[in-house]
This record gives structure tokens, sequence and C-alpha cells, in this order.
């Protein structure tokens, strides 16, 4: 009998050790927790990530406070959002008169345990359309050179649904040069993801700005504000499509067949 009762308080004792042990062990995967934003009671017992042995949380934001359990990284690991490919652009929202174009792209996966999150889902651009849903010709008696970014180009439809757009209208294409002489502050301070391009305006610059369909007018084959007529004397207006604040004037320095000025001071009629 006394030769047992010493293994017996052993067993005991090694049991208990075992419990502490395994409740120092406890955390996230012991729980089986990974909870959203910040909850309070998403919590456990056992060691923290900064190496102190007490309360410990498996939420999002115990990376913020620091309490994570020392498994947390394992246990909840980190997911970023996952996007899909942006849509085609959509059309004008209105036709005949400077306005915007949006394209959208939808969320995958939604962010999980502090993963990165989202990016824009949505983005929006200056456009003017010169066909009316029923195929007529318009848009073309706006007086100031309306620009915008040449990446629109990229996305603009190279034929019209008209039989007026032929093989010759896609030859006229042309580019103009002209020097700014004036902006409004609005482009400069302008820091809208769609409509960035136009921090890019200086005074005293060279611009290009390209001349295609279907800005070009149908009967002429000229973009309207593209300067035809006047010498580097003439001062002609212009103004961003995006933000009617965003506007100057500039003089005409030449035309020719291509345009080759750097990206970032590169537009198109519009």
């Amino acid at each position: 009998m006394s030769a047992r009762a010493p293994a017996s308080v052993l067993w005991m004792v090694l049991l208990a050790l075992w419990r502490l042990w395994h409740r120092a062990e406890a955390g996230c995967s012991e729980d089986r927790r990974c909870c959203p934003g910040r909850d309070p009671s998403c919590a456990s017992t056992g060691w923290r990530m900064d190496r102190v042995y007490g309360t410990c949380f498996c939420d999002e934001a115990c990376k913020l406070t620091g309490d994570c359990c020392y498994d947390y990284s394992q246990a909840c690991p980190a997911l970023p959002c996952i996007v899909g490919e942006w849509s085609h652009w959509s059309g004008c929202a209105e036709q005949c008169k400077p306005n915007l174009r949006m394209r959208r792209r939808y969320v995958k996966q939604e962010p999980k345990n502090g993963g990165e999150p989202c990016p824009l889902l949505e983005e929006k651009s200056g456009c003017l359309e010169y066909m009316t849903y029923q195929g007529q010709d318009c848009g073309h008696e706006h007086v100031p050179a309306f620009i915008t970014t040449s990446e629109y180009s990229k996305e603009r439809k190279r034929r019209a649904v008209s039989p007026l757009w032929s093989s010759d209208t896609e030859e006229a294409r042309y580019c103009v040069e002209f020097k700014t002489e004036s902006l409004s502050h609005y482009c400069t301070v302008e820091s809208r993801p769609y409509a960035r391009w136009m921090q890019y305006l200086r005074e005293g610059y060279t611009v290009c700005v390209a001349c295609q369909p279907p800005a070009m007018n149908t009967g002429n084959h000229r973009c309207s504000g593209d300067g035809l007529g006047s010498d580097g004397n003439k001062v002609l207006r212009w103004q961003a499509v995006g933000n009617s604040r965003c506007q100057g004037t500039w003089k005409k320095v030449r035309q020719v067949e291509q345009c080759s000025c750097p990206g970032v001071h590169s537009f198109i009629f519009t």
C-alpha cells in the first residue's frame, strides 16, 4: 500500500502538469476560432505573441492591439481580397455633350484575418459621344476643344456603328501640337482617380492632341477646336472632359500626322 501511494501521487502530479501544459498551449487552433473585426468574446487562454501568458485573442483586431494568441497566424492565415477583371467601359451617360463613362469590377473573395483590403472597384472617365442612338451626327457645335487622356483611345471603338465611317475616315487621323498659355487651378488639384491626368497640364508646355473617329466630323474630317486656319498667335480655348472647371487657353504650334509627345502630355479630342 505504501509502495503504491508514491506512484499514485506521482501520477496525479504528472496529470496536473499535463493539464497546465495543455492549457498553456491553448490558442486559436485549440478553440478553432477566427473572428472578424474586434470581438472581445473571441478569446482563449495561453501564450500571446508578445510572450505574455494569459488571455489572448483570435480576432482580426488583435494584430493592431498586439494581443493575438501565439498561433494566430497559423490558425487564421490572412486571405487577401481578390477581384475580377474590369468590365468594358460603358457608353457616355448622355449623348452629344461632355459626360462620364464608367467601368466596374467585382469582389471574388472578401479579405479575411487582416488580409489585403479590396482595391478600387469603380472607375470613371470623361467622354463625349458624337452619335445619337439613332445614328445622327451631333456634338460638334461645342466651341472649345474638349480633351481627355490618350488612354481613352485604347477603349474607343475604331469604327462607329454607322456607314458614315469608312476606311478613308480612319486614314484621316491627325495630331495637333499646342503650347498651353493658361489653365485654371482646378486642373492641378484634381485627385479623383479617373481625372488625375489633368495634373500633368502645365502652362508653357507643348502637348499633343490626336484627332480620330468618332470625334472627327464626318463631313470635313476635322475635330472641333483643332485650330483649323489659325496661326500661332491666335489664343484658343480648351476644356478637360470630366471636370468642366479644368480649362484654359493654348496656341496652335503645328499639325502633324502622328503625335510624338510623352504619354503624360498626350491627349485626344473628344
